[in-house]
């Protein structure tokens, strides 16, 4: 298997920075967007250097620079333990980041970062940035929002419409560089040809329902196309915060991509 992606970010209508970021990698299978946290710019800076971090460590891992970072469940694949320990990585460099510089203190930034390998996906993530899998005309969300108003979901507290409308959705339980330890949730499943990811921080999903998501993903086989359109309907229906979507297409490998990567693996 492997990913056509594409992505998009945008400050929205209210925000006057964008402190979210993302980052493609389609050859690699390694797609991540944070959603980042903190005053002045620190926020920029926290998720930027989120994505930097899981990016560099990734390729480190693939070329079998890197260590695994913390305890896993052995039933993980090597892949979706790499992208735990990025991520873990990710929130020691922002934690270590602020402590240096008083400007930055408090910054933080969520994560949903995953890996394809084959038509394995793993998932880390660390907040309310999402994940999704779109197939067969059904939207799946694969990532629990670490919030207090989700917790609240989950215990049948408040409905989900209920949740859309609190004035606390944007109080998090956890996210990268609060403290030097953090808790990753990590999960895997099978992809299958057809099927669509997208990800996205909550300045998309808090602005454009799941069925609407559904809809334009499934409009077009055009990543490009669709990340505009999710991006210009966040913006219609209010634009409140920064928003920022990835799409990827998984299709099953063409020849000409199987002869690219054996001329590249020749090249060793």
């Amino acid at each position: 298997m492997e990913i056509i992606a594409c992505g998009r970010t945008d400050k929205g209508l209210v925000r006057p920075n964008n402190e979210d970021g993302f980052y493609i990698d389609d050859k690699a299978g390694l797609l991540v967007v944070a959603d980042g946290m903190g005053g002045h710019a620190s926020g920029e800076i926290a998720s930027k250097l989120a994505t930097d971090v899981i990016r560099d460590y990734f390729k480190a891992f693939k070329e079998g620079r890197a260590a695994l970072m913390g305890k896993f469940d052995e039933e993980y694949s090597e892949v979706a333990k790499a992208i735990g320990s990025s991520v873990r990585l990710a929130n020691q460099a922002i934690y270590e980041a602020a402590k240096s510089n008083v400007a930055w203190q408090g910054m933080g930034t969520t994560v949903a970062a995953v890996a394809i390998n084959r038509n394995r996906l793993s998932i880390a993530h660390v907040g309310d940035s999402r994940v999704y899998l779109v197939r067969a005309g059904d939207i799946e969300q694969l990532t629990d929002d670490h919030s207090v108003v989700y917790e609240q979901v989950k215990r049948e507290l408040l409905t989900s419409e209920e949740a859309q409308k609190s004035k606390i959705r944007n109080l998090l339980t956890r996210a990268l560089g609060v403290s030097f330890d953090v808790e990753v949730d990590v999960s895997e499943l099978t992809l299958s040809a057809g099927d669509i990811l997208v990800l996205c921080t909550d300045g998309l999903n808090t602005m454009v329902s799941d069925d609407d998501i559904l809809a334009l993903a499934v409009s077009t086989k055009d990543p490009a196309a669709v990340c505009d359109r999710l991006v210009e309907l966040a913006n219609k229906q209010g634009g409140r915060d920064n928003i920022t979507v990835i799409v990827g297409v998984i299709r099953k490998k063409s020849w000409i991509s199987f002869l690219l990567n054996l001329k590249e693996w020749f090249r060793r």
